[in-house]
């Protein structure tokens, strides 16, 4: 679909198979196709922790492990018997009655690379480069150029990702777009990748020489759109043999509602975290994280369909780290050790603080049941503590948590081994994990997207994990 944001950036941007506004909108009400899944949910948040969490240390302690693999913290109880978490997450073990803990994800890569973009597409891609492996228009899409593909036009962005995508020195990984499906249906981001001279996908300001006044000035705008209509026609068909007025659809319906889109003042009320309260800012935290999560529930109270909380730390000099990859402290607030890390204050505290108050305020606003949050990485990490004090890359085992959306909570599912090393109980794959989210947002796995060749792919090849509902 097109939003706001893409008439503001990219109006006369024309890429392989773009469209005029209008054109786009006609287009995409000529392709939608019903859902053959009742949807639970109407929004999804995703917290990627980005580095790999460690599992043994957060939501699957295994206290009876021998020195060198048990963790240095505690496990503790909940609100739900028989359910303990990690001691560093005691605000979340008041929640885990929202909670399902899934602890038997498992792939088979060990690099950050190929591991964010199987868990955030469901494909593996061998010819991936590691560590360079920037992201191209040949990539699958990801969940949320998935939901902008199959969903309405409206005034807001049907993604967002915050507060930037994952990428560092230089490169912006594959996997964080819409990859085939072009950039319309690219997520909003409101900065480039870190360490990188992109440019964010979108923006909330309009181009150079394209002020309010000209588009709210009615002959204005539409000068502006058949001037787009004309580079259409001049750069050719539209894709996929799509008629460009739908059927029983006609041109003015198409220009009022581009009109509409252009001229709406919501984009920017919904980022606008100062008409929060004081309190409700310092429940989730001053800081990048608890301000990325109070965005995303304004975000998804607004009407934004998928919103991508990607963690990472920023250094002074602009250098990133996606700061659960603990192997060791690397400094961070002085952290000499992996667990100084995780103890410190971009990993379990914040994480602790922000997770919390968005669950509280979702409650509280009566959103929870409509929104599903998920939180998970590219991996886990290895039993074994290293030299260092931390652990190293292990793909073999994660656990992953979701809430709302229709979910059970004061549930886990899957279980690991006695080292949460292997899962030794229902065993899940991260196109099983995708497959969960599109069967809440109401969108079968078997749904079919078209490439730039026009060649036909699932969306998803995993199974939806059904038992979580309910």
């Amino acid at each position: 679909m097109i939003h706001r944001r893409d008439a503001m950036l990219r109006l006369g941007q024309f890429g392989l198979g773009a469209l005029s506004l209008p054109g786009v909108l006609a287009a995409e009400r000529a392709n939608a196709t019903p859902t053959a899944v009742k949807p639970k949910a109407k929004s999804c948040i995703l917290i990627y922790l980005w580095g790999g969490p460690p599992q043994q240390d957060m939501w699957d302690l295994k206290p009876e492990a021998p020195d060198g693999i048990r963790s240095q913290f505690q496990p503790i109880d909940t609100v739900v018997p028989g359910i303990q978490i990690c001691d560093q997450l005691p605000r979340m073990a008041k929640h885990t009655d929202k909670l399902a803990i899934v602890r038997s994800l498992t792939h088979g890569s060990n690099n950050h690379e190929p591991s964010v973009y199987h868990t955030l597409t469901g494909k593996t891609n061998p010819t991936l480069a590691v560590p360079r492996n920037q992201r191209t228009r040949n990539d699958f899409p990801n969940p949320a150029a998935v939901l902008s593909h199959f969903s309405p036009p409206a005034g807001l962005p049907a993604s967002v990702t915050l507060p930037r995508p994952i990428g560092h020195d230089g490169v912006t990984y594959a996997g964080t777009y819409a990859g085939f499906l072009g950039p319309r249906h690219d997520p909003m981001e409101l900065r480039a990748a870190g360490d990188t001279k992109a440019v964010p996908t979108h923006s909330l300001d309009l181009p150079e020489g394209l002020d309010a006044t000209r588009i709210t000035s009615r002959i204005g705008l539409l000068k502006l759109i058949e001037q787009f209509d004309r580079t259409v026609q001049e750069n050719g068909a539209l894709p996929n043999g799509v008629r460009q007025n739908a059927a029983g659809q006609g041109p003015g319906e198409f220009r009022e509602q581009a009109y509409r889109l252009l001229t709406s003042p919501d984009a920017k009320g919904a980022f606008d975290l100062a008409r929060e309260p004081d309190v409700l800012r310092d429940q989730y935290g001053r800081n990048e994280y608890g301000e990325s999560f109070l965005l995303a529930r304004r975000l998804v109270a607004s009407g934004v369909r998928l919103v991508s909380v990607i963690w990472m730390y920023i250094f002074p000099n602009g250098r990133v780290s996606n700061v659960w990859d603990n192997h060791s402290g690397i400094g961070i607030h002085g952290a000499v050790t992996g667990y100084d890390l995780l103890k410190g204050p971009v990993c379990l505290p914040p994480l602790d603080q922000a997770f919390s108050a968005l669950l509280d305020d979702l409650q509280r606003r009566g959103l929870l049941d409509e929104t599903l949050v998920l939180a998970m990485g590219e991996f886990g990490r290895t039993p074994n503590i290293n030299a260092t004090g931390g652990r190293d890359h292990w793909g073999a085992c994660q656990s992953i948590v979701l809430a709302g959306g229709g979910v059970r909570g004061g549930q886990v599912h899957g279980a690991s081994d006695r080292h949460a090393a292997f899962p030794k109980q229902h065993p899940f794959s991260p196109e099983d994990v995708l497959a969960t989210v599109y069967h809440a947002m109401g969108i079968s796995p078997e749904s079919l997207i078209y490439d730039r060749q026009n060649r036909p792919h699932r969306v998803c090849e995993g199974q939806p994990i059904t038992a979580l509902f309910g």
